[in-house]
């Protein structure tokens, strides 16, 4: 069987990310403005590919001064690299579960990452799409993209950790059979 598009329904889809604050706590965010595709194999899941674009100005913690500092030069510079992508370029068979590997460009950064992910399978709307399911999750280190800025606390350690811990929650609908859904 050949693969298919699957658009991604952001509606019904996140991008959520965790990173220690201070040594002692983690602060939460997400992206609000992204899209994507994934060109899906039903039949062998690891003949598929996935492709994401991410708005970096639109990262939200709910603090607007902290997104505000996030935006900046410090960390993802969203003025000088207004994307964030990821392009898989193979997906390998884990036992339950897939590892995606793809090239991921952060902050003019480019580098391999790994994503351990679920495939929940397919199931139709009532409206008639047919919508597929997925998850993924990773950790990076924020160095290895040059996101190096912090601040030393007097009780040791820094303000910002370094790995940034990242869940996925993906829905697609599937192009050929996309139906216009009651608002």
């Amino acid at each position: 069987m050949a693969t298919s598009t699957w658009n991604i329904d952001v509606g019904h889809s996140a991008i959520h990310f965790w990173v220690r604050h201070m040594v002692i706590s983690k602060v939460h965010g997400r992206f609000a403005r992204w899209s994507g595709a994934v060109d899906l194999d039903e039949q062998d899941p690891t003949r598929s590919t996935i492709d994401v674009k991410i708005e970096a100005a639109s990262i939200d913690t709910q603090v607007a001064d902290r997104d505000a500092h996030l935006r900046s030069p410090d960390f993802l510079d969203a003025g000088k690299h207004a994307e964030i992508t990821f392009r898989s370029r193979r997906i390998e068979r884990r036992g339950e579960g897939y590892r995606v590997v793809g090239e991921l460009s952060l902050h003019g950064v480019v580098r391999e990452v790994a994503l351990d992910a679920e495939f929940a399978g397919t199931g139709k709307d009532p409206w008639g799409n047919q919508r597929a399911g997925f998850s993924a999750k990773a950790t990076l280190d924020r160095r290895d993209y040059g996101l190096v800025w912090n601040a030393a606390l007097e009780t040791g350690g820094v303000l910002v950790g370094e790995k940034v811990e990242i869940a996925i929650e993906l829905e697609a609908v599937k192009q050929a059979a996309a139906v216009a859904v009651p608002a």
